[in-house]
């Protein structure tokens, strides 16, 4: 079980931070916020919470984090992306605007805001395989679609098939936020099944 042992890192550039580091309160984790290149050395694993992903881009060059970042997930760091972050960790942007870049480590193609804007942001349930019990509670908010996959496990589908979650070795996309509505499940299989499966 995820426990005292493990020390997570949540991307702290800009998103939804503190409802990450609220999950892994209630699931006993360490944690701290990851602004620099020094604060990557130690962390067990790292969560890209959702946000502004051509934001997070930016910000990632102006702290020099960008590379430092893009070489830890080359290198197993295991990621868990959530939204913005699963945007971040795709190898192809639909959508993108100029000059956005992203981090890799996830052999798809998304596209942004894919199920609209603000506006059109929606909570619901839906069955998730790797997730025992009732069905996983999320929120979609400006919520990317993968729209194409190469080499990547499919983990998270809606009821009319769109692809909403994705797993590649210890990298980990979805494109919805369990953390905003109090699911827990997804970050404990995360670090059960991904985080504890690199450290052995």
């Amino acid at each position: 079980m995820a426990g005292s042992r493990q020390t997570i890192g949540v991307l702290a550039l800009q998103g939804d931070v503190r409802e990450h580091e609220l999950v892994l309160e209630k699931l006993g984790v360490a944690h701290r916020q990851v602004r620099t290149p020094a604060d990557l050395a130690g962390i067990d694993g790292l969560i890209i919470p959702g946000g502004e992903s051509s934001v997070i881009d930016k910000l990632s060059r102006i702290f020099e984090l960008r590379e430092p970042l893009i070489a830890a997930i080359a290198e197993g760091l295991p990621v868990l992306g959530t939204c913005a972050g699963l945007i971040l960790l795709a190898t192809r942007v639909i959508g993108a605007i100029d000059g956005q870049q992203t981090f890799g480590g996830l052999d798809i193609e998304v596209e942004r805001n894919a199920f609209g804007g603000q506006l059109e942001s929606f909570e619901m349930s839906f069955d998730m395989p790797i997730i025992d019990g009732e069905p996983v509670r999320a929120a979609f908010i400006r919520a990317p679609i993968i729209r194409d996959v190469r080499g990547c496990a499919i983990i998270a589908t809606l009821p009319n098939g769109e692809i909403v979650g994705v797993r590649s070795g210890a990298c980990v996309g979805i494109a919805f936020h369990p953390e905003l509505v109090g699911e827990t499940r997804v970050h404990a299989w995360w670090l059960n099944s991904v985080v504890a499966g690199a450290q052995r």
